[in-house]
C-alpha cells in the first residue's frame, strides 16, 4: 500500500509512531541490518519491491541478484524512485540510496563491481522494502 504524499509522516515522532522500532532504526536512523539475517536476501519471488515506509514501488524483482554479501541485490532502481546521497560517515565515502518520496534510508549502491552488465549493486536493507508479489 502506497501512502499519498498528503498521509506521509511530517516529523521523527510520526515516523517512530508509524514504524516498528527495527524499521525506524534502519529506515529513518541511516541503520544497517545485520548480514545474512533480512527476509529478502535469497528471495526469488516474482514481483515489485517497495519502501516499507511509505509503499513507493523502488525495485522489479527481475532486476535482484545473488552477489553473496547478505543484503538482497538489485542492479537497477524504478527510474527516479531511488535518489543517491554521499555518504562521509564510517570513514570512508560512500553513496547512499534513499526512496525518493519520503527520504527513508534503504542501502548503499556500489558501481564498478562487474557482477552484472550494468555494473551496478544497490545494497538494500530487508528491513527497508516489502515484496509485492506478482500474482499473474
Amino acid at each position: 500500500m502506497s501512502l499519498d504524499d498528503s498521509e506521509l509522516p511530517r516529523t521523527e515522532d510520526e515516523w517512530r509512531v508509524r514504524l516498528s522500532a527495527e524499521e525506524f532504526r534502519v529506515l529513518r536512523g541511516h541503520g544497517t541490518e545485520a548480514p545474512w539475517t533480512g527476509e529478502y536476501v535469497d528471495t526469488k519471488t516474482p514481483g515489485v519491491y517497495h519502501c516499507r515506509a511509505c509503499g513507493l514501488e523502488l525495485f522489479p524483482s527481475d532486476t535482484k541478484f545473488d552477489s553473496h554479501c547478505g543484503w538482497p541485490s538489485f542492479d537497477d532502481a524504478i527510474p527516479g524512485r531511488v535518489r543517491e546521497v554521499e555518504d562521509r560517515s564510517l570513514g570512508m565515502v560512500r553513496t547512499e540510496i534513499r526512496c525518493a518520496r519520503c527520504d527513508s534510508h534503504l542501502g548503499h549502491v556500489f558501481k564498478g563491481e562487474g557482477f552484472t552488465p550494468k555494473d551496478t549493486r544497490h545494497c538494500v536493507n530487508s528491513v527497508a522494502i516489502r515484496l509485492e508479489p506478482d500474482v499473474t
